[in-house]
């Protein structure tokens, strides 16, 4: 039978009515991606919520991972940021294959982050201040350091020493060197220490940034290397990971091991930051640095000869 509106409707052996076209229309689900859950307090948090405070659980704080694109967009002045080195790629010269060939696997990886490498580097502005920025993303390999990796952030800490600008680094490597690079990738380590030690020497300002996470040779080489080193709440930093340590030595770790707090609480870090005051925070001690800078005196002898350097940021 139809009805007035022209929806054709049954009866059932109960003698219920129903619509046709209403109950044989499919269902609508829920759109992916609206929903997440925050792995730390378990709640179901509102994706754009989170988004709306740069990825941190609305409920518990828990720092979700951020892209090095919106990282950046959320450190520097709106539209300030100049990409260097974009022509650099990873190429695959050992020839490397596992259960699939690194230069395959290379391809993916571009293809599901848009991104070259791991690293991306650059100047920008931070609430006016000019800095050089290099960030690492998990996404790309679990944010392993490489030979590109390596090489764009060893060209900005020269392009920091050029244009004597503060240098800050935002590390989110988990996966320390690259081992589908061998020792092409360890050499990375060294490299980018010796060039910030360069930096060094010229006086610059070197801020390191951890997150979640930081391990193995990245945590052991330029992002432990920093002036001032921050951290975000919650991130995991070290070099061997706490099942390998077990594994290795029959250790058992203490509560919290290899957290940012914990850093904190034995010297290894001067200060956690929550993302939403980091921006704040670096544009505090760029400023707090050069204030020194000229306040700082020189030491003299009896003959006006001087015996010792005044602090230097360039």
């Amino acid at each position: 039978m139809e009805t007035e509106r022209g929806n054709w409707t049954s009866m059932n052996p109960n003698g219920i009515r129903r619509n046709l076209a209403t109950n044989d229309r499919p269902k609508r689900g829920v759109p992916e991606g609206l929903w997440r859950q925050c792995p730390q307090c378990k709640s179901t948090i509102f994706t754009k919520e989170a988004a709306a405070r740069f990825n941190v659980c609305p409920e518990c704080d828990y720092h979700f991972y951020l892209p090095a694109k919106e990282r950046i967009q959320q450190l520097l002045d709106q539209d300030s940021f100049e990409e260097w080195f974009t022509e650099l790629r990873p190429t695959d010269p050992l020839g490397f294959k596992d259960h699939r060939e690194y230069s395959k696997r290379l391809i993916s990886e571009q293809a599901k982050t848009g991104m070259h490498d791991a690293a991306v580097v650059g100047k920008g502005f931070i609430r006016g201040r000019p800095v050089v920025l290099g960030v690492t993303d998990f996404a790309f390999m679990a944010g392993s350091m490489g030979s590109v990796v390596g090489e764009k952030l060893t060209r900005a800490i020269e392009e920091a020493i050029r244009l004597k600008l503060p240098l800050i680094f935002v590390s989110g490597s988990g996966g320390g060197a690259r081992m589908q690079e061998g020792i092409l990738s360890l050499m990375q380590m060294a490299k980018v220490s010796a060039a910030l030690a360069r930096y060094d020497s010229a006086g610059g300002l070197y801020i390191s940034i951890l997150t979640n996470p930081t391990m193995g040779g990245v945590a052991a080489s330029w992002a432990g290397l920093g002036d001032v080193i921050l951290a975000e709440p919650g991130a995991l930093i070290g070099f061997a990971g706490k099942r390998t340590i077990w594994n290795t030595v029959r250790l058992e770790l203490p509560k919290g091991f290899q957290t940012s707090e914990f850093l904190l609480q034995h010297g290894l870090i001067d200060r956690i930051v929550p993302r939403k005051d980091l921006r704040t925070e670096l544009a505090r001690i760029v400023d707090y640095c050069e204030r020194q800078r000229r306040r700082a005196p020189c030491s003299v002898d009896d003959h006006g000869n001087r015996t010792s350097e005044p602090f230097q940021l360039f």
